[in-house]
C-alpha cells in the first residue's frame, strides 16, 4: 500500500514538472507577445497612482490620463533623442576614438612584452573597423521606426489598461472561485509592485542625474548618454549599477587618461554605494519581502525566459509570483521558500 502511495506521489511530480516545463517553453516561445504586454502592465500599475491623485483633484479620468501619457511620451521622445545624438556623435569621433585606441594597445603590448605576453593589437584593432561599426549605425536607423511603431503600440495598450483598472476589482470578484482570498493576495501584489516600482524609479533617476552630471563635472564625453544608460541599468538587481559603469570606465581610459578612469570608478563605486546600498534600502523598508539569493537568481531565470525586460522586472515577476503562491494551498510552502526568512515579514 506504501509503495503504492509513493509511486502515485512519483508520478504526481513527474506530471507537475512535465506541465511546468510545457508552460515555460510555450512562455519563451510567446516572449514577443507576453514581453510588451507585461511591460505595459507595469507601466500601467506605475502610472494608476498619478491618474488616480489627479482625479482626486477634480480632472476627469480621460484627461487625468491624456496628461500623464503625454508626459511619459515626451519623456521617451527625449530618450530616443539622446540615443540618437550620441550615435551621431560617436560616428563623428569614431576615427579619433580609434587612433587613441591603436596607441594604448600599442603601449600595453610593449608592457606586456617585458613579461613575455604576446598581445596582437592588429587582431585586437582590426575588430573595430568604421565600416562594421557603420554598418551597425545603419541597420538601427532602419530599426528604428519599427520600434517607434513599438512604442506607440506599448502607450496605446497602457492607455486602454488605465481605462480599463476601474472595472477590474467587480470583474474579479465575479469571476474568481474565492474572490475575497484571491483579490486581497492581488491587491497585496500590486501594492508591493507599485511601492517597489514608484522608489526605484525615483532612485534610477537620482542616479541617472548624479552620473551625468559628474561624467560631465570630469569632462567625460558622451555624459548625458551614460546618465541614461545608468537610469535605466540601475532597474536591473545587483548586477545593473556595475555593468553601467564599465563602458564609461573604458571611454575613459581610451579618451582621457587613466587617473580619470579611476576616478570614474570610484565615482560609479560612490554612487552605487550610497544610492543603492544606502538610500535604496532605506526607502524600500522592508520591501517585497525577498531573500538575496532569490532576487540574484530571479534575475538570471527571468532574464533567460523573457529576455532583457525580463531582467528589469525579476522582483516584481517574483514578487507577485510569491504573493499569488501565498492565496493558494499548494503553493505556500514554495512562497516560505522565496521569502527572507524573516517572521512576520508582509508586503508594504
Amino acid at each position: 500500500m506504501n509503495n503504492l502511495l509513493q509511486e502515485k506521489i512519483g508520478q504526481n511530480i513527474l506530471v507537475k514538472l512535465a506541465m511546468l516545463v510545457i508552460i515555460l517553453a510555450g512562455i519563451r516561445a510567446a516572449s514577443d507577445i507576453l514581453v510588451p504586454f507585461l511591460l505595459a502592465s507595469f507601466l500601467a500599475i506605475v502610472l494608476n497612482p498619478l491618474v488616480t491623485m489627479l482625479m482626486r483633484r477634480g480632472v476627469k479620468r480621460g484627461l487625468a490620463i491624456t496628461l500623464v501619457i503625454s508626459v511619459i511620451f515626451i519623456v521617451v521622445l527625449l530618450l530616443i533623442a539622446v540615443l540618437a545624438s550620441s550615435a551621431s556623435d560617436f560616428s563623428d569621433t569614431y576615427p579619433q576614438i580609434r587612433a587613441m585606441l591603436e596607441q594604448k594597445l600599442a603601449v600595453m603590448q610593449h608592457f606586456a612584452a617585458r613579461f613575455h605576453i604576446n598581445i596582437s593589437t592588429e587582431a585586437l584593432a582590426a575588430r573595430l573597423d568604421p565600416n562594421v561599426v557603420m554598418d551597425m549605425a545603419t541597420s538601427v536607423l532602419k530599426q528604428l521606426s519599427g520600434a517607434m511603431t513599438n512604442v506607440l503600440l506599448l502607450i496605446l495598450t497602457v492607455v486602454f489598461m488605465l481605462f480599463e483598472v476601474r472595472h477590474l476589482p467587480y470583474k474579479m470578484r465575479n469571476a474568481m472561485v474565492n474572490p475575497q482570498i484571491r483579490i486581497a493576495g492581488l491587491h497585496r501584489a500590486l501594492k508591493g509592485v507599485t511601492h517597489y516600482l514608484a522608489l526605484k524609479t525615483l532612485v534610477s533617476l537620482i542616479t541617472g542625474v548624479a552620473v551625468w552630471l559628474s561624467l560631465l563635472l570630469l569632462g567625460v564625453k558622451f555624459a548625458l548618454f551614460w546618465g541614461v544608460v545608468a537610469f535605466i541599468l540601475n532597474f536591473i538587481p545587483n548586477i545593473g549599477p556595475i555593468i553601467a559603469g564599465i563602458p564609461p570606465f573604458i571611454q575613459a581610459l581610451v579618451l582621457n587618461n587613466i587617473y580619470d578612469a579611476m576616478l570614474v570608478a570610484a565615482l560609479f563605486s560612490a554612487i552605487h554605494m550610497v544610492f543603492g546600498n544606502m538610500l535604496e534600502p532605506r526607502l524600500m523598508g522592508r520591501g517585497l519581502g525577498l531573500s538575496t539569493l532569490v532576487v540574484f537568481l530571479s534575475l538570471i531565470f527571468w532574464g533567460w525566459l523573457l529576455g532583457p525586460v525580463g531582467m528589469l522586472l525579476s522582483v516584481p515577476l517574483t514578487s507577485v509570483t510569491k504573493i499569488l503562491m501565498e492565496t493558494t494551498p499548494g503553493g505556500s510552502r514554495l512562497a516560505i521558500m522565496l521569502g527572507n526568512g524573516r517572521p512576520g515579514k508582509r508586503v508594504r
